[in-house]
C-alpha cells in the first residue's frame, strides 16, 4: 500500500528537499506541497493523504493550527517539523493532535522511517524533543502528591504500564519489566489509551507527567539508553 503524503513548509528549498526524499521511496507518494498551514489544510481536504508533514512555524496559518484542523477533520496523521529542539510550541503541537515531532536536521533515513511509523498508526518523538517536552512543558509534579483522579479508571497493572511508557520503555522492555508477554503489554497499552481518551503513546507520556504519576526529575522518555539522534517510536 502506498503512503500518501502532503509536505508543508514556507521555505521552498526545504519543502522540495523533503518531498524529493520521500517521493523516491517505492511505498511513498507526495501528493501535494504547501507553503503555509492554510494551503496544507486545503491540500489534505483535496487529496486525503495518510500523513501531513508540517513545519511548525509558517506564515498566515501556522503548523499548530493546521495540525488541529487536520486532526479534527479526518484520519490524516501529522508529523511536525522545527529547526530548534527548544521550540516553545512543542507541547501545543502535541495537544493539537500531532503524532510525531522531528527536527529539520533529521537524517534522510529517519525522515522516511518517521512517515512510515506514523502512517501505520504509531507515534514518534525525537529523543531530544522528548526531553525538552518533559523539562519545559509539563507541570512539575511532587513526588509525594497522589496522582489526580483521571488515573482512577486504570487498574494497578495499567498504571504500571503508563509509568513505564512515560519513562520511554518499548513494549518489549515493558514486557520484561512486568514479566508478561508482548501481547499482554499491547493490551494494557490499548486499555490505557482508551480509558484516558488518548490518541497515542506520546499523549500518554504527557498525561503521566501532567497527572503527577511521574515527577519531572524522573528519567524522561529517550533517556540515557535512548539519547541517540534517531527518533524513538513504538507500536501500540
Amino acid at each position: 500500500m502506498t503512503i500518501r503524503v502532503v509536505v508543508a513548509d514556507d521555505q521552498e528549498l526545504v519543502r522540495s528537499g523533503f518531498a524529493m526524499i520521500l517521493d523516491v521511496q517505492p511505498d511513498i507518494e507526495v501528493v501535494a506541497e504547501a507553503g503555509d498551514g492554510g494551503e496544507a489544510v486545503e491540500a489534505v481536504r483535496r487529496h486525503a493523504p495518510d500523513v501531513a508533514l508540517l513545519d511548525i512555524r509558517m506564515p498566515r496559518v501556522d503548523g499548530i493550527e493546521a495540525c488541529r484542523a487536520i486532526s479534527a477533520a479526518g484520519d490524516c496523521r501529522t508529523v511536525m517539523l522545527t529547526t530548534f529542539d527548544s521550540d516553545e510550541y512543542v507541547y501545543d503541537a502535541l495537544h493539537a493532535g500531532a503524532s510525531g515531532f522531528l527536527l529539520k536536521d533529521v537524517r534522510r533515513d529517519d525522515l522516511v522511517h518517521a512517515v512510515r511509523v506514523v502512517a501505520r498508526g504509531d507515534s514518534l518523538l525525537a529523543p531530544s524533543v522528548a526531553r525538552r517536552l518533559v523539562e519545559q512543558y509539563t507541570r512539575p509534579a511532587s513526588r509525594t502528591r497522589r496522582p489526580d483522579s483521571r488515573l482512577d479508571v486504570l487498574t494497578a497493572r495499567e498504571r504500571e504500564t503508563l509509568l513505564l511508557l512515560a519513562r520511554g520503555l518499548s513494549n518489549a522492555e515493558i514486557a520484561a519489566e512486568l514479566v508478561v508477554s508482548d501481547h499482554t503489554v499491547k493490551t494494557h497499552v490499548g486499555n490505557v489509551l482508551a480509558k484516558l481518551g488518548l490518541r497515542d503513546r506520546i499523549q500518554a507520556v504527557i498525561c503521566a507527567y501532567e497527572t503527577g504519576l511521574v515527577a519531572a526529575g524522573d528519567p524522561p522518555p529517550g533517556g540515557a539508553s535512548r539519547s541517540g539522534s534517531s527518533p524513538a517510536s513504538a507500536r501500540k
